[in-house]
C-alpha cells in the first residue's frame, strides 16, 4: 500500500501503483485540495487497474483527520469517552453516529475504508496515542469503538482496528522510536485485547498491528511476531480478516532492516498488505523487492472495498447523525 505525491498522480505515482506487488493506496492530507479534486483521484486510482487498488486513509477524528474542508469536523475520540462516562447510551449513539458519517462522507468521494477504530487503551503514557484513545477503560473502549464500527458498516465501509496490540501503554512514539511494553502476557490478555474481542464480535474486517515489542512476549514488534498475529489474534481470538502492516517507514519498523526486509518480515509473520510511506524510492526499492503481489489473502481484500450504494450525504439518518456530532463538539 503506497501514498501518491500529491493531489494529482504524476508518471512515477502510476508506474508504481501498476506494479504487480501495489494493491492499494493510503491517501494524506497533502493529496486533498476539494471534494471535487478527491472525487477526481479517486476515479482515476480505480481505473489504473484490475483489480482495483484499495484506497484508505486515516480519518480518525481529532487530530487526525486528513480531509478537512467540506467534511464533517470529527471530535478526538477521547470526547466519545468522555460522553460515555456522562450518559453510556449517548456516548455509544455517538460513536455509531461517528462511524456513520466517516463512512458516508468517504464512499461518496470515492474511498474504501479509514484506518479507524483506534482501540488502545488511554494509560496517559503514550503522547502520540493520547486523545485518539476513546478510554482507559476496556469496557468502554470495547463499547464504543464497536458501535462505531457498526455506524461504519451501515454506510458500506469496513473498520480497520488498530494498533494491535495496544499502544497506549508504551510511552515512546514509534514513529521516531521502538517502543517497549514489558507487562506480563495475562495483563493484556485481559486489558488491551478485550477491545478486540469487542470488535471482533461486531464485525471487524480489519487490523493493523503496533510497531512495539511486548518483551515478555516476543522479541520482534507485534506486526513482524507470529506470536501476535498468529497464535494470538488468528488463533485465540479467531480473526480472520485483513491485517496491514503499519507504515514501514517508521523508526518502530527498523528492527527487521531496509524496506524490502521490513516487508518480507511483515508478511512473514501474518500481514496480509504492508504500507511504506513519505518514501518514493524506498518504493521503488520494496517493488523491486516484492517477486509477485504481496496481498496473500484476496477475499480478505474484497471484504475492504465500499459495499454501498446511493449516496448517504442525502439521507435523514446521515443528518442526524451530523447533529449528533456537531452537539458533542
Amino acid at each position: 500500500m503506497l501514498d501518491p505525491s500529491g493531489p494529482v498522480l504524476t508518471d512515477d505515482d502510476r508506474r508504481r501503483l501498476r506494479h504487480p506487488a501495489a494493491g492499494g493506496v493510503i491517501l494524506f492530507a497533502r493529496n486533498y485540495e476539494n471534494a471535487a479534486q478527491l472525487a477526481a483521484l479517486t476515479a482515476e486510482l480505480r481505473a489504473l487497474r484490475e483489480p482495483q487498488l484499495l484506497i484508505g486513509v486515516d480519518h480518525e477524528g481529532g487530530r487526525v483527520q486528513r480531509f478537512r474542508e467540506g467534511f464533517s469536523p470529527l471530535p478526538p475520540m477521547r470526547a466519545l469517552g468522555q460522553l460515555w462516562d456522562r450518559d453510556r447510551e449517548a456516548g455509544r449513539d455517538a460513536a455509531h453516529a461517528a462511524g456513520y458519517v466517516v463512512g458516508a462522507e468517504l464512499a461518496a468521494h470515492g474511498l474504501d475504508f479509514s484506518f479507524t477504530p483506534v482501540l488502545d487503551l488511554d494509560y496517559g503514557a503514550s503522547s502520540v496515542i493520547g486523545d485518539r484513545a476513546l478510554h482507559y477503560d476496556p469496557l468502554a473502549v470495547g463499547a464504543l469503538g464497536s458501535a462505531l464500527i457498526r455506524g461504519l458498516a451501515e454506510s458500506g465501509m469496513a473498520a480497520v482496528a488498530k494498533h494491535f496490540p495496544g499502544h497506549g501503554f508504551a510511552a515512546a512514539d514509534s514513529h521516531v522510536a521502538v517502543p517497549v511494553d514489558a507487562r506480563p502476557l495475562a495483563d493484556i490478555l485481559r486489558k488491551d485485547l478485550a477491545p478486540y474481542r469487542a470488535a471482533i464480535e461486531a464485525g471487524l474486517a480489519a487490523v493493523m498491528p503496533a510497531h512495539v515489542i511486548f518483551s515478555q512476549i516476543d522479541n520482534e514488534p507485534a506486526g513482524y511476531s507470529r506470536v501476535w498475529l498468529q497464535e494470538v489474534l488468528r488463533g485465540r481470538l479467531g480473526f480472520t480478516g485483513m491485517i496491514f502492516s503499519d507504515d514501514l517507514s517508521m523508526e518502530g519498523a527498523s528492527t527487521a532492516g531496509g524496506v524490502v526486509q521490513r516487508a518480507h518480515a511483515a508478511l512473514q509473520a501474518g500481514c496480509d498488505m504492508v504500507l511504506l510511506c513519505n518514501d518514493p524510492g524506498g518504493q521503488d526499492r520494496l517493488l523491486d523487492g516484492l517477486a509477485r503481489n504481496a496481498l496473500a489473502a484476496p477475499e480478505r481484500a474484497a471484504r475492504m472495498r465500499h459495499r454501498g450504494g446511493r449516496d448517504l450525504r442525502r439521507s435523514v439518518a446521515f443528518r442526524k447523525a451530523q447533529d449528533a456530532l456537531q452537539a458533542l463538539a
